[in-house]
């Protein structure tokens, strides 16, 4: 019974590390002429995944640009929606990616971003094991990854929801922009059209003048 419950408690554990040691996940608002750049440190031979969505915001795109310790552009986008990108870590040190909103001159974007860094821990990191796995531990290793999976599922789900919903009200905004613009073309036609009517049918003053001999 003690080793189940050992058990369990090493997937959840092993599952928040996860989201502690494996690279950064942010959703952050970008202004517009604005750059925002982020930092990580990586050893060397680490293998890197960077992912990146904007949510909203304009034409939903972004600069992005990925460097090394000592400057050199690993990756380099423009205007892009979406994408990802993965590397190897050739050198020690402080890695930067940075995106950019520099081209909007009046739009604020909203982009996601997921820096993973390394491959997860081992469930079970045990070097000098000698057995294997018991029916317990496998299930666990089961449900881990099939944890994992939902997570990156609900991330992707959430949004898309979220672009869907921007676009939905940015539609919903120019729509009624639109009726309401029709509204006053229409009362100024019905005006005039009146006005014009009116002038047809009114009675014209005519002034006679005598000429005396």
């Amino acid at each position: 019974m003690y080793g189940s419950f050992r058990v369990l408690f090493q997937v959840l554990w092993a599952h928040l590390l996860c989201g502690w040691v494996l690279g950064s996940e942010l959703t952050f608002e970008l202004p517009d002429n604005a750059k925002q750049c982020f930092y990580e440190d990586i050893i060397i031979g680490t293998k890197c995944t960077l992912e990146f969505q904007v949510v909203t915001g304009g034409h939903y795109d972004v600069d992005c640009r990925l460097e090394d310790p000592d400057g050199t552009t690993l990756y380099k986008e423009m205007k892009k929606q979406y994408d990802s990108f993965t590397f190897t870590a050739s050198k020690n040190g402080t890695y930067k990616f940075c995106f950019s909103n520099e081209f909007s001159t009046f739009t604020h974007k909203t982009v996601y971003f997921d820096f993973q860094v390394g491959d997860d821990p081992p469930l079970f990191p045990n070097e000098n094991r000698v057995t294997a796995l018991t029916q317990m531990e496998s299930a666990c290793v089961s449900i881990h990854e099939a944890l994992k999976s939902v997570i990156d599922y609900q991330t992707h789900f959430r949004l898309r929801e979220a672009q869907g919903r921007s676009r939905a009200e940015d539609l919903n905004t120019r729509v009624a922009f639109w009726s309401i613009g029709e509204a006053i073309i229409l009362l100024v036609v019905s005006i005039s059209q009146v006005v014009l009517l009116r002038s047809f049918f009114s009675d014209k003053k005519t002034t006679t003048t005598r000429v005396g001999s």
